[in-house]
């Protein structure tokens, strides 16, 4: 999945309108307020900064979609901005219109979604003053908050070359990983000290532990990912609800493990109660009913952008390290495929699938997003901005989400998030957490194998936000991820010379149905005394 999923650049030699969001910033005495704008940067010429742009007073012509002059006379608006309602005639109309009225701005009001606005080229040369679409709700404030004695001036705020959500990101990223590797490689020290011998079949295992050790599994665990990928790209609005569903259900399962372990290390004891014959634990009433809780919260208010990624980013952790905890990998082998397979899936549904969707977005940006996230590229040429500041459409529960702390045209037209796909996490902290395991099967107190490849996810996560900075390009996480750790984690087994017991895993190997359970003597198929020569 697509890490920090921004604006994907369609083809390069495609024309394109250079769309850009910019602010409204209305004053009167001490009052001051800021609301969004959506212009065409190639069409009107907009001040950088808020001390440049030139001041003008706000007339409100609304009542009228100023598609002729009529009895206005030619300088009833000189040197003001006017505001106008959308329709009846193109946008180039209206402002010939307001220029030939001399007005030196106009902004029309849209209660749909913000469209950048756009013409041919000689209605470009005809239109010599700023044009701007905003929010009609933003203007109905204006009115009721600001008098006739108001000002208004346009400005567009560079965007920052950084800004310090990536950052966040990036501890954020990291902290889940080594503790999902250190949690791993913990139950496995546990389940050693309790029981030497290890038997895998063993009835507490299988129900806390799934392990892939089959290539033929990681296939099929694949290929599923492939074909529920596409199925969300075709039938996203209706299996959208079934994976919230999910998110809901699984989240608040991994909490209440990840509460319930913290608890048991810290020697936090358990209060249990008796009724009828039966045993409670108070303790376990108590963290099922918060994270119960907290799951149906994200559930209700789950598109409010201004504070519920807070509480996504929470649910996701605890998901993260519940599934590194949960699912482990039995031997490197495994590994390498797996993650090898996921590369090159990640790398076809972000860089191929654009060549073959319509819109030209990848199919993985198009789903990880929503078909109808605001503030990104419409067909490859405009912006487009939600009418509303709730977006009306369900965006996936699978990335952690960070807002942006330097976009503010941007954010005010619609939250901007720095993101991180789940499976950007998940996919590398397998292997983190198998190399925690094999430090304990060797008995490795140093840990070196799980620092190690901790340190490799935090280079490689490292390299794909300085790749994203300078492309200004989405970018397919496990490309880098991926390499980094892998080779990590093959060259210190090399030097050490461990890469044959690296590679084939623990000695309790988990065995194919198919296959019987070795005998107390070594040898399998036969009873006791009876062998063939």
């Amino acid at each position: 999945m697509a890490v920090n999923l921004l604006i994907y650049l369609a083809l390069m030699f495609c024309s394109q309108v250079d769309g850009q969001e910019a602010i409204l910033h209305v004053s009167e005495g001490s009052t001051v307020r800021e609301y969004c704008l959506v212009y065409n940067s190639s069409w009107s010429n907009i001040s950088h900064s808020l001390t440049g742009a030139q001041s003008y007073k706000l007339v409100n012509l609304t009542s009228s979609p100023l598609c002729e002059r009529g009895q206005l006379t030619p300088d009833f608006l000189l040197g003001q901005a006017v505001a106008v309602m959308p329709g009846e005639c193109d946008f180039s109309t209206k402002a010939q219109v307001a220029q030939e009225l001399g007005a030196t701005a106009l902004l029309v009001t849209s209660t749909d979604s913000m469209v950048t606005p756009s013409a041919n080229d000689s209605e470009y040369r005809k239109v010599n003053i700023p044009l701007a679409l905003m929010r009609h709700r933003d203007f109905l404030d204006i009115l009721q908050v600001f008098s006739d004695g108001k000002e208004v001036r346009l400005y567009d705020p560079p965007a920052a070359l950084f800004d310090a959500s990536i950052i966040v990101m990036l501890l954020l990223a990291v902290f889940t990983v080594a503790m999902g590797g250190f949690w791993s490689g913990a139950a496995e020290k546990v389940k050693q000290t309790a029981d030497p011998s290890a038997d895998v079949n063993d009835e507490h295992s299988e129900s806390s532990e799934l392990s892939l050790y089959s290539p033929l599994k990681v296939l099929l665990f694949v290929g599923m990912m492939c074909v529920m990928l596409v199925l969300m790209y075709y039938f996203y609005r209706w299996l959208v609800y079934v994976i919230i569903v999910i998110f809901c259900l699984a989240s608040a399962t991994a909490l209440y493990n990840c509460l319930d372990s913290l608890m048991t290390a810290v020697g936090f004891g358990t209060l249990s109660v008796s009724c009828r014959g039966k045993t409670l634990s108070v303790r376990s009433l108590l963290l099922a009913a918060v994270c119960i809780t907290l799951a149906v919260i994200w559930g209700v208010y789950r598109n409010d952008d201004r504070w519920i990624w807070i509480l996504q980013d929470l649910l996701g952790v605890a998901f993260c390290l519940n599934f590194l905890k949960t699912i482990t990998l039995s031997n490197f082998k495994i590994c390498v495929i797996l993650l090898s397979l996921l590369l090159v899936y990640d790398v076809f549904f972000v860089f191929i699938t654009p060549f073959m969707t319509s819109n030209g977005v990848s199919i993985m940006v198009q789903v990880a997003l929503g078909p109808g996230a605001g503030g990104e590229k419409t067909d490859g040429k405009e912006v487009e901005v939600p009418g509303d500041f709730s977006p009306s459409y369900e965006k996936l529960p699978v990335v952690m989400r960070i807002p942006q702390f330097s976009s503010l045209a941007q954010n005010l037209c619609m939250t901007q998030f720095s993101i991180l796909g789940y499976g950007d996490i998940i996919v590398p902290g397998l292997l983190v957490a198998y190399c925690h395991r094999f430090d304990v099967w060797i008995g490795n107190s140093r840990r070196i194998y799980f620092i190690s490849c901790a340190i490799a996810y935090c280079v490689g996560l490292v390299v794909t936000f300085a790749v994203l900075l300078a492309t200004k390009m989405g970018q397919p996480a496990l490309l880098y991820l991926v390499p980094f750790t892998l080779l990590t984690s093959s060259i210190l087994a090399s030097v050490r010379k461990e890469f044959r017991q690296f590679w084939s895993g623990t000695t309790y190997h988990v065995l194919d149905d198919s296959r019987k359970p070795l005998l107390s003597d070594g040898k399998s198929g036969y009873a006791d005394g009876v062998r063939e020569c």
